[in-house]
């Protein structure tokens, strides 16, 4: 009988004589290994916060810089592909090294990059030194994002789609804190002021720390048990490699579509419909809000019905209001962006615990891909978007983004895993067998 099954069929005596007593760290994962730990996520996405948060000082006060340092807008270019690109192409690198070699205190360590960047960044009176800091930023984002990833599926107890989605909620509200931290300290004190940012860092460090040590004791004992209770879907390893090529296609969609909201909404507002700065941020916070409740609706519904279903939902359900979006007045284009952000951000825990699913002995590996392809594609995308904007406008650059969901008749393709595939309970003897 496969396991995972809620009961086991009766033995016979001998053969039940003959099965071994459980471990004590056996009958630990039969016991909790569908039990949600809720203090470990919490504390993953209150770290995430932090990180999102510290790491978003950095092209907050791009402006500062380029006026104090008097750089040129490719120099400050070249300082954001440093960070962007060190983040996004290590986190793979670090997922596939810790898929072989678990590493539980890699987490406090990422910090202690991000804290070394923090306060290198407060004293950076030269270009070479800011080029540092953004690489020690980046570094720790690389460490951080794809063993948080994992942590959180070690917690989730079978919910993987809540897990994920608690751990990227956090995400969200620290790159929303970011902008309105800089503005509030670092503008009204200066750059020495990132200093006491590195307290942030401090705070996570002792947090990670003892996630560590639950990661060391119970986790490692978890991701074990997991492996047994929810093995690889019967595909072949083109199958697969077609499904994570889909995938990758509607983060795509996704990240193309988010940045060209998170950078040039205001932008848009402001020269389609003339409104003021202050009525453009506004529109942009009605469209960042429901992205929070998005990721966590995702993540829920992903584990009741399943993750294919969120997808096919997520990407392709957006479409009629992005179509829509460069058509209407200011009124309904603040109502359209309410269902956009709530709709769009429900697809990317779905998609990455859909991943996870499909190479469930890969979870580092597989975040690490999701997160560093989300995330470079985030600042090539700006750049691109940028670009055509310049040479068209900004009402075009719009009207191209607005098919981009269409990509989501891509979910089509993608295999059924059978649901939700949420862990259930079973003997102790079962999974040592």
């Amino acid at each position: 009988m496969p396991i995972g099954r809620a009961s086991v069929r009766p033995a016979s005596k001998s053969k039940a004589e003959s099965v071994k007593p459980a471990t004590s760290t056996t009958a630990y994962a039969a016991t909790s290994v569908h039990a949600t730990t809720f203090a470990v996520l919490f504390a993953i996405s209150f770290c995430h916060l932090l990180n999102d948060m510290m790491q978003s000082l950095l092209s907050a006060i791009y402006p500062q810089l380029k006026e104090s340092l008097e750089l040129n807008f490719a120099q400050v270019g070249i300082i954001s592909a440093t960070y962007q690109l060190t983040a996004s192409l290590l986190q793979p690198l670090v997922g596939l090294y810790s898929d072989k070699r678990p590493l539980p205190f890699s987490l406090p360590t990422a910090m202690v990059f991000t804290l070394v960047g923090l306060l290198v960044l407060s004293i950076s009176h030269t270009y070479g030194l800011l080029i540092f800091a953004a690489a020690m930023v980046g570094f720790g984002s690389a460490i951080f994002h794809p063993e948080s990833a994992r942590v959180a599926r070690m917690a989730s107890g079978g919910r993987h789609g809540l897990a994920q989605s608690l751990f990227q909620v956090g995400g969200n509200f620290g790159q929303a804190l970011g902008p309105l931290m800089a503005a509030a300290i670092v503008v009204n004190f200066g750059q020495a002021s990132i200093a006491w940012f590195a307290l942030m860092a401090l705070l996570a460090i002792i947090i990670l720390y003892n996630v560590g040590v639950w990661y060391k004791t119970h986790g490692l004992e978890r991701i074990r048990a997991s492996a047994k209770l929810h093995p690889a879907p019967e595909l072949s390893r083109a199958g697969v490699a077609g499904a994570i090529a889909v995938l990758m296609m509607l983060i795509f969609s996704k990240q193309i579509y988010f940045a060209s909201i998170g950078n040039y909404y205001t932008f848009y507002l402001i020269e389609h419909f003339q409104v003021s700065l202050r009525t453009a941020q506004l529109f942009l916070f009605m469209f960042l809000a429901p992205v929070a409740v998005g990721t966590i609706a995702g993540g829920l519904v992903g584990d009741r019905i399943g993750r294919k279903y969120v997808i096919w939902f997520s990407v392709l359900g957006a479409l009629p209001f992005t179509l829509a979006l460069p058509f209407v007045n200011l009124f309904w284009t603040g109502v359209l962006s309410i269902f956009i952000g709530l709709t769009l951000s429900s697809s990317f825990p779905a998609i990455v615990v859909y991943a996870q699913e499909l190479m469930p002995q890969k979870v580092g590996t597989i975040s690490g891909l999701f997160f560093g392809f989300a995330f470079g594609l985030s600042g090539l995308g700006a750049a691109a978007l940028g670009w055509l904007a310049d040479r068209t406008s900004i009402e075009f650059v719009y009207l191209i983004c607005s098919v981009l969901p269409a990509l989501g008749l891509l979910a089509a393709l993608l295999p059924d895993l059978g649901g939700s595939r949420r862990f259930e309970t079973i003997p102790a003897a079962a999974i040592e067998e």
